[in-house]
């Protein structure tokens, strides 16, 4: 049995643990005593707690994270009653602030605050060898030297390359000081070595890996790095790689752009942090936009690459109202994203957002996710409803399934008094909403079924129209002929489904599939 064991609860199997793969990474001649065992939040506590005491470690450190917290303090708890004696260290963001609040933390013997890649390792060998622990119950060390931080991209199992998201990062930081995210409290932007990144990278590609995910906060703040990465995999496109990178919006200069648009349509996705179109709010939360260029951006990332845009809006920060957060996702939509995530205000440990407490009158949930609950500006039931649109539009427009359906909602947006995509849909959304009051788990035939009676019965609109539009996104490209039985009448011809050999998530080539159909239409006209 091997004395250390690490170990995190993810939000699903397909996630990897990329945190903990760095610990490892840099655990030097401790390696071999050392092993990852990786569970999901879906797993019983009871069960994780039984596996992890199969093992029969004499330390165990937990990566704790907003989606974990509880479930990890249930498992920590169960440790410590089954086994006592067990050395039970915690890490990760969720518990590098307000520490000392934490049932979760007075649970654990240790936890350690901020970046770990060099002081567990030198807790554990001190405890190994000697039984010796820090004098205090939290600790932090100085922030790691990123050129002697060894990189843990060897560690992936082909398992992994096979199955799961591979996290990789150029770089760690951010220069922004949004005041709602906890890179805020990042003091400095710290680069890996370009060229050995780039050796692992080759690497993993040499094993198999074609889907790379970069948690780099900004990934195109440094452009002759950015270049230089995105050259490297423009090099090997043709092996299938897909690449998701979060990215500045109102930073591409005509270098990036030249290079982007060399990718084909489905081997790039950016998730774009627009956050808030209202120009008041951005100056209160400390978020710094040039809001033209954003709109230059999306325009050309639109009209002139093959990008997969997807891109993040925030409810409920302080001073936003529904009318402006509504006017705020109108004007995101007219860029053109293939999704908008709509989120709802997280008050994430340490973050300076609750400056504004007191007189936004900020109200959050107490327990994770820490949502906010209401504001001055925004009731209860306002988030509430925007909680539900977000759901449903993460459903029927950011799935990619329901293209048809959503350029007819289109249409209806357009001819309101004052024409509104947002309003159009909450309008939907709040139908849906009544119909199925449990929210989440709502079967395809019976979310199609609401739809269909919204738009003929709510809305008037022509049966045999929407009956047309429904089965065409029913049957999504496919040869399927199981027609629903409320929309049984006539069925256009089906079409047969392109095999796609790509690495390409299947979500993103649902939109593809989408925007190559709405072409053919347009080229028909």
């Amino acid at each position: 049995m091997r004395p250390i064991l690490l170990t995190t609860l993810n939000a699903r199997y397909s996630h990897c643990a990329f945190g903990l793969r760095y610990l490892y990474a840099n655990l030097k001649e401790l390696q071999p005593q050392a092993q990852i065992r990786e569970f999901t939040i879906n797993q019983a506590p009871r069960d994780i707690a039984e596996a992890i005491l199969a093992q029969n470690p004499r330390l165990v450190g937990f990566g704790v994270y907003i989606w974990n917290t509880r479930q990890t303090r249930d498992v920590v708890s169960l440790l410590k009653r089954l086994r006592p004696e067990l050395l039970i260290i915690l890490g990760g963001p969720e518990v590098t602030f307000e520490t000392e609040s934490q049932e979760l933390c007075q649970l654990a013997d240790l936890t350690i605050q901020g970046e770990s890649d060099f002081l567990f390792y030198e807790i554990c060998r001190d405890y190994l060898a000697n039984g010796s622990l820090p004098g205090e119950k939290w600790v932090s060390g100085p922030l790691p030297e990123i050129a002697k931080i060894a990189m843990p991209y060897s560690l992936y199992s082909d398992d992994d390359l096979n199955n799961r998201v591979l996290y990789v990062e150029a770089s760690r930081g951010c220069p922004y000081k949004c005041e709602y995210c906890l890179s805020s409290l990042d003091k400095s932007v710290r680069n890996f070595d370009t060229d050995a990144f780039l050796s692992e990278m080759d690497k993993l590609i040499a094993r198999g890996a074609r889907q790379f995910k970069f948690v780099d906060r900004t990934f195109n703040l440094s452009i002759a790095t950015s270049s230089r990465i995105l050259r490297f995999f423009l090099d090997r496109i043709g092996q299938g790689l897909f690449l998701h990178f979060e990215m500045v919006p109102d930073r591409l200069p005509v270098e990036l752009r030249e290079l982007i648009a060399k990718f084909p349509p489905g081997s790039l996705q950016f998730e774009i942090g627009i956050q808030t179109w209202n120009p008041q709010v951005a100056t209160l939360v400390s978020r710094r936009m040039d809001f033209s260029k954003v709109v230059e951006n999306f325009a050309y990332l639109t009209s002139q690459t093959g990008v997969h845009i997807h891109a993040d809006l925030i409810a409920g920060l302080p001073g936003e109202t529904v009318e402006s957060f509504a006017q705020g996702f109108d004007a995101v939509a007219l860029l053109r994203p293939q999704e908008i995530q709509v989120g709802i205000l997280k008050r994430l440990k340490g973050t300076p957002i609750i400056r504004h407490d007191t007189e936004w009158q900020m109200v959050y949930q107490d327990n994770p996710p820490f949502q906010v609950l209401q504001t001055r500006t925004m009731s209860f039931e306002t988030l509430q409803g925007i909680d539900r649109f977000s759901h449903y539009w993460n459903l029927l427009a950011n799935s990619g399934n329901f293209g048809k359906t959503m350029q007819l909602l289109d249409a209806l947006a357009a001819q309101r008094p004052e024409p509104s995509r947002y309003w159009e849909f909450d309008q939907l959304a709040r139908a849906l909403a009544q119909r199925h009051p449990q929210n989440h788990g709502v079967a395809l035939l019976n979310l199609l079924e609401s739809v269909w009676l919204y738009l003929t019965v709510t809305r008037g609109q022509d049966a045999d129209e929407v009956r047309e539009i429904l089965i065409a996104d029913y049957s999504g490209g496919t040869t399927r002929r199981d027609v629903p039985p409320f929309l049984r009448k006539h069925q256009a011809a089906p079409t047969r489904k392109t095999a796609d050999a790509t690495a390409t998530p299947k979500r993103q080539q649902q939109h593809l599939r989408g925007e190559a159909a709405t072409s053919a239409v347009t080229a028909a006209h």
